[in-house]
């Protein structure tokens, strides 16, 4: 695989990954629009998963430290915030990865993957998204979070499996319903990309090697160290913006992203 489409690949995904857009709609995207480049495969895809997955760890070093000392509580049955939020990030992982499992066993992952697809949901979420962003902030987020507000964030997230829906588009669209604040909607998100990321990838690992697939081992090395420097300078990038503007540009942009897609659907169905 070309070195500049693995740079292309790990910027992509590093970038996107956390915003409210697609991660995983660029990806499949990219090679559409370059000839010569072929679909790069799952172990490329699995290697920028692991990037972003190790860089919002450590940007959220803190937090990353809570879920870990809150599974160990929950284990020994001892109450306190820590075990809190550790079972409402894990309540709230529970409702994708349950659809994401009635996917794969209907077959419906690769009919879902394709232009007209993506476009829609680009322009339908994004326009949800920017309603969402009229709610007054009402709210204090993870300082007052219960098992309503953790469940709803969790349902929407479902909506992520439809390529385009973005994961944290989704998650960050149902906080602002509640009432969050964006840094507030941003942040938990970016928790919930944590259990969601790694099973994620663990799942694609696990059938990687049940196929036994080889790959690029060099090139995902590559990609995954990549992911992580952009995913991470993004994140913090993000969390800044997020006191400052509201989420207009990023609705903008998917509307017309998913517009640009659907007039290449059509011209491709004509062709």
């Amino acid at each position: 695989m070309p070195i500049v489409q693995l740079i292309v690949l790990a910027v992509i995904q590093g970038i996107t990954e956390f915003l409210p857009v697609s991660s995983s709609a660029h990806l499949v995207l990219a090679p559409l629009f370059v000839d010569g480049w072929a679909d790069q495969g799952p172990l490329i895809d699995i290697a920028a998963h692991v990037g972003s997955l190790i860089a919002v760890l450590i940007y959220f070093r803190d937090e990353t430290a809570m879920l870990i000392r809150g599974g160990i509580d929950t284990l020994r049955f001892r109450a306190g915030p820590d075990r809190r939020l550790f079972l409402y990030v894990a309540g709230a992982t529970i409702p994708i990865l349950a659809a994401a499992s009635v996917m794969v066993l209907l077959d419906l992952t690769s009919a879902l993957r394709t232009a007209a697809v993506i476009g829609w949901a680009n322009i339908v979420l994004g326009a949800l998204l920017w309603l969402a962003d009229r709610a007054p902030q009402t709210h204090e987020g993870l300082g007052r979070i219960g098992w309503r507000e953790a469940l709803t964030i969790g349902a929407a997230q479902m909506l992520a499996l439809i390529p385009g829906g973005s994961r944290s588009g989704c998650t960050m669209m149902a906080a602002r319903y509640l009432g969050w604040t964006r840094t507030e909607a941003a942040r938990f998100s970016m928790l919930l990309a944590i259990p969601t990321i790694a099973a994620f990838g663990l799942f694609a690992g696990l059938e990687l090697a049940r196929e036994g697939s080889g790959g690029d081992m060099a090139g995902a090395g590559i990609v995954a160290a990549l992911s992580f420097a952009v995913a991470y300078a993004s994140i913090a990038f993000f969390m800044r913006l997020t006191r400052m503007i509201s989420f207009t540009p990023f609705v903008i942009y998917r509307i017309l992203l998913g517009i640009g897609l659907l007039a290449f659907a059509g011209a491709f169905l004509k062709g």
